[in-house]
């Protein structure tokens, strides 16, 4: 479990596929990481399988790749890194799984004099999901979807986000990883059951 709160800003030092998987290897000033550990990469939830030298390896699996954007990333990408939550402080973010539900594009990014708009376009299937001032996860980044519609939203990041995450790299026709709040999934899934009864 995760906040949404970026701890680092990785690079991917190495790919190598194999079979259906990918093995990344990305640069970290993460500390106290151990193998086994659970780190969100760009909001997918990855195991640590090696460490060396501030280098972290970490595999994705076919169903990992099928439904994000793992399948692009590339040397020298920067990849928003998170530890995992501990459960005896502040929240700062919101509950994040790690699981991505599916990946947006990018549409459009403006700067607004002090911070920065960033629009995404989704499949209309997940429009029940996301809501007005609700939250989202957007390459495992917490932040607060507003002009909502059937399948596009916004967000502002303001400009220490922007600095510390790879939003500064962002542009249009990018695609993010987007995992949708928790909350929300469990009552659209109550909800689908109740109908079918």
């Amino acid at each position: 479990m995760f906040t949404g709160i970026i701890e680092d800003l990785g690079t991917i030092t190495g790919r190598i596929p194999s079979d259906k998987n990918i093995t990344f290897s990305i640069s970290s000033t993460l500390k106290g990481i151990k193998i086994d550990d659970s780190i969100s990469c760009n909001g997918i939830c990855l195991t640590v399988e090696k460490i060396s030298k501030g280098i972290l390896t970490f595999t994705a699996v076919n169903e990992t790749l099928n439904k994000t954007n793992a399948t692009k990333w590339k040397t020298g990408d920067r990849i928003n890194l998170e530890r995992t939550l501990k459960f005896n402080g502040r929240i700062d973010g919101h509950l994040v799984q790690g699981h991505v539900d599916t990946t947006a594009l990018c549409t459009s990014v403006q700067d607004a004099g002090g911070s920065f708009l960033f629009s995404f376009l989704f499949e209309k299937r997940f429009r029940s999901l996301i809501i007005e001032k609700g939250s989202v996860c957007i390459n495992g980044t917490s932040l607060t979807a507003f002009d909502v519609h059937d399948d596009t939203f916004s967000v502002a990041i303001i400009p220490y986000t922007f600095r510390n995450t790879n939003f500064e790299f962002l542009k249009e026709n990018d695609r993010v990883n987007i995992e949708f709040d928790m909350v929300g999934k469990y009552i659209q899934r109550y909800l689908d059951t109740q109908n079918k009864k």
